[in-house]
């Protein structure tokens, strides 16, 4: 039986390396993660990997999960089970998961289902559950740089739903659920990875 071609994005290997310094700070002591919007699949092979003492559970709408089951299938880790589908508008797992990943999704999502996200989020997270999220933020309205302004005309240009989110509208999201960000970390390319955490826990 043939292999699927897998998908690929350039900017998954760019970026991966500096996310994992970030989840080695913050999920060492964690057991199963959700990645959110797990795209061509090369971020939950190489984080699985790099991190074996984590269940990586990638997840994705439905159009996307064979991809990433192509680079699930090569790398071949005991760490990774099948993706499973998740859509904000309709699907979300019956597990809850005590730490969830996602790179790059707020600003291709429409701002309606950035807040679905969250509210799904509010259902899966266990009482001590830690969330990162990877990608460009606009502060106090502004944007950060030159080149992330570029990048939002872009956004717009395919699809008008879309855009750089402000970090203070998501982070008042991530309160709303009971989160209490813990850290925003500056990243190479002008992009973030913020970090919440359950309010009231210590770790």
């Amino acid at each position: 039986m043939t292999r699927p071609e897998k998908p690929y994005s350039p900017s998954c290997d760019r970026n991966r390396q500096p996310i994992l310094v970030v989840l080695r700070d913050h999920f060492m002591d964690r057991a199963t993660v959700l990645e959110i919007g797990s795209g061509t699949g090369q971020h939950a092979v190489f984080f699985a990997a790099a991190l074996p003492h984590l269940v990586w559970q990638a997840s994705d709408c439905r159009e996307n999960l064979v991809g990433i089951q192509a680079w699930l299938d090569e790398a071949a880790l005991p760490n990774t089970p099948p993706p499973i589908e998740l859509d904000v508008n309709a699907v979300w797992p019956r597990r809850r998961f005590d730490a969830v990943f996602s790179a790059n999704t707020l600003h291709i999502m429409s701002w309606a289902q950035v807040q679905r996200l969250f509210t799904g989020l509010g259902d899966l997270m266990t009482g001590d559950a830690k969330l990162i999220i990877y990608g460009p933020f606009n502060y106090g309205g502004k944007f950060t740089s030159e080149s992330n302004a570029n990048f939002d005309v872009w956004l717009k240009e395919c699809g008008s739903h879309q855009g750089i989110r402000d970090f203070e509208a998501v982070n008042s999201l991530a309160a709303e659920i009971g989160l209490e960000l813990i850290e925003d970390r500056a990243m190479p390319a002008n992009n973030r990875c913020v970090v919440w955490r359950r309010a009231g826990t210590s770790n």
